[in-house]
């Protein structure tokens, strides 16, 4: 799977002036990775910056400079299967009343934590859309929301263990980020749940879906 990010899009824009200090911090794109390594749904396959650095390993082994045995022929890259595409929906408008809910949903000491900091405590939401496409055919596969606010972002955060926390501290530093990174965690537990329980839609058309619909026009 790859992760695609929309850079022009309104949400992102939003995201990126919403965030303050670390700028390195403004992609999500690490966040849906890291759960998705520690999910173990899907392999991901890299699309992005890193696929320079691919690039002039290549062109070493091309220009004869690497040794005998570096393997950096062709014909060696993964196909990414799937894309996932992230959207989300930033709100200014603080929100209380989250501590009782937040109690309820998460399990255990998460439940007891998130509720005590949640009767305190007023900060912004986030909602998060993740879909995921098939790309050798187009076709939406799965897609999932989530959403967070800032009181049960850590939470949600505390899932992910120890490491994942830690990997992440550069996105928790403003309550924009704990939301953002918040609402992407859910929404991707609830992909891998759509995933597990994903049934191929049949098509009207006996050669398969883009060749011909059921709705006839004159």
């Amino acid at each position: 799977m790859s992760v695609y990010e929309d850079r022009s899009a309104e949400w992102y824009q939003a995201w990126r002036a919403n965030m303050r200090g670390d700028r390195t911090t403004t992609s999500i794109v690490p966040v849906i990775r890291l759960l998705a390594q520690q999910s173990n749904c899907f392999a991901i396959v890299e699309r992005g910056r890193a696929m320079d650095a691919m690039a002039r390993e290549r062109g070493l082994m091309d220009a004869g400079e690497l040794r005998k045995h570096s393997n950096f022929g062709k014909g060696q890259m993964a196909a990414a299967d799937y894309t996932l595409e992230p959207n989300i929906i930033l709100s200014s408008n603080d929100v209380g009343g989250i501590g009782g809910t937040l109690g309820g949903l998460l399990p255990g000491a998460y439940g007891s934590i998130a509720g005590s900091v949640g009767s305190k405590m007023k900060f912004k939401e986030s909602q998060s859309i993740l879909t995921l496409i098939e790309n050798r055919s187009g076709i939406q596969v799965a897609v999932a929301e989530g959403s967070a606010s800032a009181t049960d972002a850590g939470g949600l955060l505390g899932m992910l263990g120890a490491s994942g926390g830690g990997a992440l501290s550069a996105y928790t530093k403003t309550p924009e980020g704990k939301v953002i990174v918040g609402s992407i965690t859910d929404a991707y537990n609830n992909l891998v749940k759509a995933v597990k329980s994903y049934k191929a839609q049949e098509s009207a058309s006996p050669n398969g879906h883009g060749t011909g619909g059921s709705m006839k026009v004159n």
